[in-house]
């Protein structure tokens, strides 16, 4: 009751801090992504936040994009050839220009590409990009993209925000960024061919807090909140909005806790082992309270093309009591003297608290001191809440990889090398398989569930729909009239 009311009182601020904004019902679509303030960013060099992803989408399409179902349609490229053997691809681009009136060339998005694989970029999706053997502008017109082996979901990839083209901090649309206030940025796209249909409403993007999003959403002064994970969650929870109106997202990823050393009681796997199997996973999930939600033991999420069947820890199948009276024996086994105190960084929000609290019961029963830190603390483990980006095993897999996770092996490496270079799917997937099996019994990542992504959505937004990456381009909101 006390979480209850705080998230009451919360939300009350949020609500009057909102007296005196002007009713966005309309003119213009109102959005609330949450997060910072939304600003041109470069993908290759910082991290994006809802806000800012929203933004890029927008007004910096890759070459292909994806529409409200979460498919991929033709953005830049108006079509695209797919060799034989599944290793070229041939985009053929369309007529369009920058902001300043100038033609775009297959060169500048060349030069875009390959900036986004450079040794430098801290572009998210570089990782799972290796396969990219060249990028070359053939034509003004025409460039092609050239791969080790096949990817089957690679288009995916190129149609996330992080791959859009940019140059001097705008994009080609379809939106364009026409004003910019402290109360967010205007986003307005420009008229078709067609001069008969109707035009385009324009979109109002503000990038706020969660209590701040939800509060306006409930008050009807937006009409999309986006960007909603497990942490605020509860937010949405302790207000009136119709269950109607909460959407949520058949997303997948990492959604967990990684270890960030192997340092002390740590290093040892039969430790790592013992945290994992003493959590309840399905009180977290009953807890958080969304659709289809469950528990997950595997690394990799069930149904991955290249990896359907992951591999299960050894303990997977056993009862929760047996699992944690074999968890307290390994922690009692380092002697009375050994403590295990863990510290764990967890983000801001009353989601992830009640899961850190869920976390800390479970731990307490079989002798394990667990301490909650702030993000960027010192910490033992670090909380993760990341969704994949396509149906790709790799994308998993590559996070505990030696260059990216203090916990690996170098044969499991040597397995995602042999992936990455493999001349045929099936070979792809039997050293995908061998990595898995070799990281399930590292226990570098303790899995709890997918992640959860939702949105609030008014009855005027005929055209969003949930999808698994939870991309919902701005300007399929509202669904064409038949």
């Amino acid at each position: 009751m006390a979480t209850r009311l705080k998230l009451r009182a919360a939300l009350a601020a949020a609500a009057l801090a909102l007296a005196g904004c002007s009713d966005g019902n309309d003119g213009p679509i109102p959005v609330s992504a949450i997060g910072a303030p939304p600003r041109p960013a470069n993908p290759n060099l910082q991290r994006t936040d809802a806000p800012t992803a929203f933004l890029t989408e927008a007004t910096a399409q890759g070459l292909v994009r994806f529409n409200a179902e979460g498919e991929v349609e033709p953005g830049l490229a108006q079509s695209w050839i797919l060799s034989d053997d599944g290793l070229r691809y041939t985009f053929r681009l369309r007529r369009t220009s920058w902001a300043n009136g100038a033609p775009v060339t297959a060169q500048q998005v060349a030069a875009r590409l390959r900036a986004a694989l450079s040794p430098a970029s801290r572009n998210p999706l570089k990782p799972v990009l290796g396969a990219v053997a060249n990028v070359v502008a053939m034509t003004d017109s025409v460039l092609e993209i050239s791969l080790h082996g096949p990817r089957p979901n690679f288009l995916e990839l190129l149609a996330h925000p992080e791959m859009g083209i940019i140059q001097d901090g705008g994009g080609t649309g379809p939106y364009r960024l026409a004003e910019a206030s402290p109360h967010g940025v205007r986003l307005t796209l420009p008229a078709g061919e067609d001069d008969a249909a109707p035009p385009a409403p324009e979109i109002l993007l503000r990038g706020e807090p969660a209590a701040m999003a939800i509060a306006r959403f409930a008050e009807r002064r937006t009409e999309f909140v986006t960007g909603g994970t497990a942490g605020d969650l509860l937010l949405v929870r302790a207000t009136d909005v119709p269950s109607s109106r909460l959407r949520f997202d058949p997303v997948t990823g990492l959604f967990g806790l990684a270890f960030t050393g192997a340092e002390g009681p740590l290093a040892d796997p039969a430790i790592r082992r013992a945290m994992t199997m003493a959590i309840d996973r399905d009180s977290i999930a009953v807890a958080l309270s969304v659709p289809r939600l469950t528990a997950r033991t595997s690394l990799v999420s069930p149904g991955v093309f290249e990896l359907p069947v992951p591999a299960q820890p050894d303990w997977a199948a056993s009862p929760l009591p047996v699992r944690r009276e074999l968890a307290a024996r390994a922690i009692a086994a380092l002697g009375p003297d050994t403590q295990v105190r863990v510290r764990v960084a967890m983000p801001d929000g009353p989601g992830y608290r009640l899961i850190f609290a869920h976390l800390r019961r479970d731990w307490h029963i079989v002798g394990i001191k667990a301490v909650s830190v702030p993000p960027g603390a010192p910490a033992d483990l670090r909380f993760v809440d990341s969704v994949a980006p396509a149906n790709l095993a790799s994308w998993y897999l590559r996070h505990f990889s030696c260059g990216l996770s203090p916990i690996c092996d170098p044969l499991a490496d040597q397995a995602l090398l042999a992936a990455r270079m493999a001349a045929s799917p099936a070979e792809r997937n039997a050293q995908f398989a061998i990595a898995d099996r070799i990281l399930t019994e590292l226990a570098p990542f303790i899995p709890l569930t997918a992640p959860v992504r939702w949105s609030l959505v008014s009855q005027r937004l005929t055209g969003f729909r949930p999808n698994r990456f939870a991309r919902h381009p701005a300007g399929e909101l509202i669904a064409e009239a038949d």
